[in-house]
């Protein structure tokens, strides 16, 4: 579970101590990026509560969603489609679908020790 964690901090850093500006044309592909690596964290986070975590499937998976979401902008700006949102939409839903089950799995857990307890 430090994996994940260790990223988002040095994310977390790094926009806060740089002051990069993204230009207006990049902003679509930064969106989807930033989508694609909170979907890839929280669905390591949920991995680690499902004792299943793999370093290896969290990293090519962080770096295929990533390229997989830069090419379907990409595409989407030849083309003139804003195909983009098909990635927004996917990995939204993934997001939150991986938030509901850690969500779940927290209380899930907090509550068998609780039970536990007594």
């Amino acid at each position: 579970m430090w994996l994940p964690l260790l990223f988002l901090i040095i994310g977390v850093t790094l926009g806060i101590l740089t002051d990069i500006r993204i230009p207006d044309a990049y902003s679509d592909y930064l969106s989807i990026a930033v989508l694609a690596a909170f979907d890839t964290l929280l669905g390591g986070i949920r991995a680690q509560l499902e004792k299943n975590f793999d370093d290896t499937v969290f990293l090519t998976g962080f770096f295929f969603n990533i390229t997989l979401a830069a090419v379907l902008a990409f595409i989407g700006v030849q083309l003139g489609v804003d195909l983009y949102l098909a990635a927004v939409f996917a990995f939204g839903v993934r997001l939150f679908r991986n938030l509901a089950m850690i969500r779940r799995m927290v209380i899930d857990q907090k509550l068998l020790t609780k039970f536990r307890k007594k």
